[in-house]
């Protein structure tokens, strides 16, 4: 067995090292968590069918139980192996391994947990976009359709783009509908948004009163003119400003009653 392991381990390596191929992602490990099954078959499939065309069955099937790791998936993945190596395994297919695999871990419960999923997903801050694709996903063996799955997309979406479409004088009927108006309008509100903010920032970068000028010497250095209120600590000047001289010489005179 330490031996089987071994090869299986170097037919990965060597096949997710080939370069002269597409790039493709390596599917994720299976832990046999049932939830998981379909996600990882269909990583599975995207990659034979894009990364080892021309490798034969049980090359593939090598590979693929070398992603199936943790207790329920390895000890499924030992007797298949068992099995292959006694010549009584039915699994003669990489498509027959992918079939018996959707049967052995299947969800029982799959169509109560998409529901419960359905019902608690929101939009949140990611864009319409993406929330319509995660509705889908989700959506998919939930058992909802026509009026109910619309109303539960409707109730996920941000509130700014709930009361957008309850304003607007013709409504959609079609999920598919509903999901294209709720799209172009969250992206024209973010469009809209971003130019308020960028124009924004354009004021307030206007409105800023630019950087103080170099003190003219002689004037006071250490506070700012205000209509009515002289600054007080003499003059700095020397007698290369006159002008500045006659201002501080008004100033200490009024002080001093004259």
């Amino acid at each position: 067995m330490a031996q089987q392991s071994e090869a299986i381990h170097t037919l990965q390596q060597q096949l997710v090292n080939q370069n002269t191929q597409p790039e493709v992602a390596v599917p994720p490990k299976f832990d046999g968590k049932r939830e998981a099954v379909v996600g990882f078959v269909n990583a599975c499939c995207l990659y034979t069918m894009a990364r080892l065309r021309g490798t034969g069955d049980r090359e593939k099937i090598s590979w693929v139980l070398s992603y199936m790791q943790g207790v329920a998936a390895e000890t499924w993945k030992d007797n298949v192996l068992d099995e292959i190596a006694k010549g009584t395994s039915e699994v003669e297919t990489i498509e027959e391994l992918f079939k018996k695999m959707r049967e052995e871990f299947r969800e029982f419960d799959k169509e109560s947990r998409k529901a419960d999923e359905l019902r608690l997903l929101v939009q949140g801050p990611r864009t319409c976009d993406e929330y319509v694709q995660e509705f889908k996903r989700v959506a998919r063996g939930s058992s909802y359709e026509g009026r109910a799955l619309i109303d539960e997309f409707k109730r996920g979406l941000n509130g700014t783009i709930k009361r957008k479409l309850a304003k607007a004088e013709s409504l959609p009927s079609t999920i598919t509908e509903w999901q294209e108006r709720a799209v172009k309008l969250d992206k024209n509100t973010r469009q809209s948004r971003a130019e308020d903010k960028a124009m924004a920032g354009s004021v307030r970068s206007q409105g800023t009163s630019a950087p103080q000028e170099r003190v003219r010497q002689g004037w006071p250095q250490h506070g700012t003119f205000r209509e009515g209120w002289v600054p007080r600590g003499g003059w700095r000047g020397g007698d290369t400003n006159p002008d500045a001289k006659a201002y501080w010489s008004r100033d200490r005179q009024g002080e001093d009653g004259s």
